[in-house]
């Protein structure tokens, strides 16, 4: 439905995860018969969770310990962790900073080179451990660093922007043609922000194996206040899923996966986000406020030290429970912060839901807070 704004523009109503709530049916399950498990491409996973490629959430020792439990972690390959030999000194100098120079610090400490040594070495460590290897470049860096990646052996590559299209155009440099890109790789590549339908099956024709809504970013975002660009996630997953079931029928049965990746900040966001078609989330404050996360009490995403338009900024979190706590419990908080997969089992059982591919058909309502 559209709305009109004024006599020369019209636009269409959308809705967050705030805005809309699941509803029970005739039948409820034990969750301890409820799978949660997803699988892309080769990998399954039992958690329908990705770390967030932000330096305040996965480290390489993070993304072990996080594949160790079911989860894909995706490092950032442009981050802290690729420019340094040692980045632990970094990260406790980031968590110190006053919050007036907090910007400005940190874009003289992301001006340092990335080494491709560095990239290597970060997926050697990960692969070493007997977990999937995942890293993410954003489509500026691509180009440049991932015959790195490839050979280092990573096993899902992401290619993760504040927005990506498969048309990009630009009069002053090579554009990345990510149909082409995409299809010449031999490992399988989760592409995006993107935010709408149309957006989202072009990334599908490239050969995307998943594709990511939203812009990343959530709590540590201002893309809203600084480019005027937002995405209620509701409808955008909402939109990506409608895109996924059209790519289906015009590539004869061909699965994209949609990975919600941002907005995603309590265990009900994430029942939410499924239940509006997604068969993942990406995660970055839930985990960030883990104790044994890297960022030390604080989040941050690449937006927030932009060399030139920082997007984002570093946020405190409240820390008190470990990763194994906030993803599988016991929680000590009724907010949502911690168990998140017993409460999306929970959530599941009381609807009547076996896996997650049945819970997308979940009954949905709108009920906006006020």
């Amino acid at each position: 439905m559209e709305i009109e704004l004024g006599r020369g523009k019209r636009g269409r109503r959308a809705y967050t995860f705030d805005d809309v709530a699941i509803v029970p049916t005739r039948r409820t399950r034990n969750p301890a018969d409820v799978s949660t498990s997803w699988t892309i491409d080769a990998f399954t996973f039992e958690t329908p969770i990705l770390g967030a490629p932000m330096d305040s959430v996965v480290s390489p020792q993070t993304a072990i310990e996080l594949g160790r439990m079911g989860v894909l972690g995706v490092l950032d390959l442009e981050g802290l962790w690729t420019r340094y030999e040692d980045p632990e000194p970094l990260l406790a100098e980031i968590a110190s900073l006053p919050a007036e120079s907090a910007t400005q610090r940190m874009q003289a400490l992301y001006a340092e080179p990335i080494k491709p040594g560095l990239i290597s070495q970060r997926i050697a460590e990960i692969r070493a451990a007997g977990v999937v290897a995942a890293g993410a470049l954003s489509p500026q860096r691509t180009a440049e660093h991932y015959e790195t990646v490839v050979n280092a052996g990573v096993d899902l590559f992401v290619i993760r922007g504040t927005t990506v299209s498969a048309e990009h155009v630009s009069s002053s440099e090579d554009a990345l043609n990510l149909k082409q890109f995409i299809y010449d790789l031999d490992v399988p590549v989760i592409v995006g922000g993107v935010g709408t339908h149309k957006a989202a099956l072009h990334l599908m024709r490239t050969g995307a194996a998943g594709v990511l809504v939203g812009f990343g970013g959530g709590a540590a975002s201002t893309t809203r206040s600084a480019l005027g660009i937002h995405t209620p996630m509701a409808t955008a997953v909402a939109d990506v899923s409608a895109a996924r079931r059209d790519y289906m029928d015009e590539s004869g049965g061909r699965y994209v996966h949609v990975i919600a990746d941002g907005g995603v900040g309590t265990s009900g966001d994430i029942v939410k986000a499924i239940a509006m078609g997604a068969d993942a989330v990406m995660l970055g404050v839930s985990l960030a406020r883990a104790t044994d996360a890297p960022g030390g009490g604080f989040h941050w995403g690449q937006e927030a030290h932009h060399a030139t338009l920082p997007r984002g900024r570093r946020v405190a979190v409240d820390q008190s429970s470990t990763l194994e706590e906030v993803l599988f419990g016991p929680a000590t908080t009724a907010d949502g912060t911690t168990n998140l997969m017993g409460a999306l089992r929970k959530s599941m059982a009381t609807t009547g839901y076996s896996d997650l591919k049945e819970f997308q058909r979940v009954d949905v309502v709108v009920s906006p807070y006020e």
